[in-house]
């Protein structure tokens, strides 16, 4: 169906590709990986021809429909929700507008071009009908209450929305649309884990084709069955699903090691032959025939190492045994509760993933354990000797703009040891030249990881976490887990990545209108005992 033949492609004195090649086949799933930088946007952007290459081409049907999910915000206007999802039908939608239209002007009799009106409606009707034009606003529906929406909302104003909400109306727009091919950049990054679920499912039932990345290797186990690998220039494509292609790659390393190793040997002994012998006469037809075997051979290139990120929490002080007291809470905003009652007591060393469907309170509960928001009665405290660390999305904004990320490490923690931020600043993604990037130009995700950092650099006793893996490619996610794992305070944590989860999670919290409900065990085991991974949903 698109085909990119021989790409070769630089941006400044960065080689991006080199003679690269995939192909995606109609209906085909493919998730798009490679390290951040590497052109997994500019692939994007090559596929709807918004650049072209240096050298090959890039082969696609003429009229190909392709919808593409980008990482940032439009602006709406006072749309409804509604009516910008209906949008996204395109050819459809615009019928449907006009349809609406004719309909007002079949009732003015002494419009002169009334018979033409009347015509026209017909053609519009039938088209609209056609198209299934009817059911549009249903479908819409449906695909916004999967994405988390209530009807209110739906039939609210965008405007009235947050940039994350702004992020799933372009998805539903774009789903709602249906083309050939669907290309998603991160897709998943600003859904909750009951919009994700819905969303695989989606994505598996879709008939057309879909290029995606995503760093929640969860989601890519479950709708792709081809990974197409970026990485220094080179374009690889496995096949089966995410887990596939890490054995697979994983496999090619240790044979590209093993290989490179053998040769090296095999040289380093020739070598020493040649050295040993080179002054000796009896000698001297033997080392030449061996140094010119040598200048012939093609040497096998050294194996291309994943760097892995690695960060160690200082050793936090001892907590008392009960860390968190929460006593009969209640909290609402205007006329509608979201937490009435509630009590529950977090002790030292659990983890605690606070889990609940859309607008159930998860985040509400999380301000009010970190005492960055107030309960309209009841009251929540901490024991003795805890020392707080509370991650939020919001706190990217209280970066200072003018300093650099070193900068920024620097005047958090004074009395570090330069290679310890330094050290702090890699495993988070700011490795090289990219500790001295001003924060102003640093994209979201950045600016979060960088929040992420100095908050864990500090490793307090108690870690409240508002989705702390959002933005986070899967090499970060894995140090963080790993860095999680070892630490030896508390944890109360929303999350949405499945992975995230099951590595960490001791105790479940959901939360809900009728009451919390308290887990005593591990997220894996709270799937089987539920029977769904999200509350309200299934597992599979």
């Amino acid at each position: 169906m698109i085909e990119l033949c021989s790409v070769t492609m630089q941006h400044g004195s960065q080689v991006l590709f080199l003679d690269a090649s995939f192909k995606l086949n109609p209906g085909e799933k493919a998730g798009l990986v490679g390290p951040n930088g590497s052109g997994k946007t500019t692939i994007f952007r090559l596929l709807l021809g918004e650049e072209r290459p240096d050298e090959g081409t890039v082969e696609k049907p003429r009229r190909l429909s392709i919808g593409y999910f980008r990482q940032d915000f439009a602006d709406y206007g006072n749309k409804s929700v509604l009516a910008e999802t209906m949008a996204g039908a395109g050819p459809l939608a615009a019928l449907g507008e006009e349809l609406a239209l004719l309909e007002a002007r079949l009732g003015d009799v002494d419009d002169p071009d009334y018979d033409r009106v009347i015509e026209r409606y017909g053609e519009v009707q039938a088209q609209f009908q056609e198209g299934g034009g009817y059911d549009l606003e249903a479908r819409a529906r449906a695909l916004l209450a999967g994405l988390g929406f209530g009807q209110a909302e739906v039939d609210g104003t965008i405007g009235a929305l947050s940039g994350g909400w702004r992020m799933r109306v372009q998805l539903a727009r774009l789903l709602l649309m249906r083309p050939e091919l669907l290309l998603l950049d991160e897709p998943t990054n600003y859904l909750d884990i009951e919009s994700i679920v819905w969303l695989e499912a989606w994505l598996r039932d879709y008939p057309g084709a879909v290029l995606m990345t995503c760093h929640d290797r969860d989601v890519l186990n479950r709708v792709v069955r081809k990974i197409v690998e970026i990485d220094g220039g080179k374009i690889r494509t496995y096949t089966g699903d995410f887990e596939a292609y890490d054995r697979a790659r994983l496999l090619e390393a240790a044979q590209r090691e093993a290989e490179y190793e053998k040769q090296q040997a095999m040289l380093a002994k020739e070598i020493r032959f040649i050295e040993r012998f080179r002054g000796q006469p009896s000698k001297a037809s033997q080392t030449a025939s061996r140094a010119k075997k040598l200048e012939k051979i093609e040497r096998v290139e050294p194996p291309r190492r994943l760097m892995e990120r690695h960060f160690a929490f200082k050793k936090c002080e001892r907590s008392g045994n009960d860390v968190v007291h929460v006593r009969k809470v209640s909290k609402r905003y205007g006329e509608r509760r979201i937490h009435d009652g509630v009590s529950l007591t977090i002790r030292r060393g659990e983890r605690w993933a606070v889990m609940g469907e859309n607008g159930a309170g998860k985040t509400t509960l999380l301000k009010m354990v970190a005492g960055a928001l107030q309960p309209d009665a009841g009251e929540v405290t901490l024991g003795a000797a805890v020392t707080l660390g509370y991650y939020a999305q919001h706190q990217v904004e209280q970066l200072d703009l003018g300093m650099t990320v070193f900068e920024a490490l620097q005047a958090h923690a004074p009395r570090a040891d330069q290679g310890v931020l330094r050290n702090l600043a890699g495993a988070f993604g700011f490795s090289g030249d990219d500790v001295d990037k001003p924060i102003h130009v640093l994209s979201g995700g950045e600016k979060a990881r960088l929040a992420l950092a100095k908050m864990l650099f500090d490793a307090p006793n108690l870690m409240v976490l508002d989705e702390p893996t959002n933005h986070l490619d899967l090499t970060t996610k894995r140090a963080l887990v790993k860095a999680l794992s070892d630490y030896e305070g508390t944890l109360v944590f929303v999350s949405h990545d499945r992975a995230f989860l099951r590595a960490l999670a001791t105790r479940v919290l959901e939360v809900a209108p009728s009451g919390p409900r308290v887990f005593e065990g591990s997220y894996p085991e709270y799937v089987v005992a539920f029977g769904h991974e999200a509350p309200g949903l299934r597992a599979e």
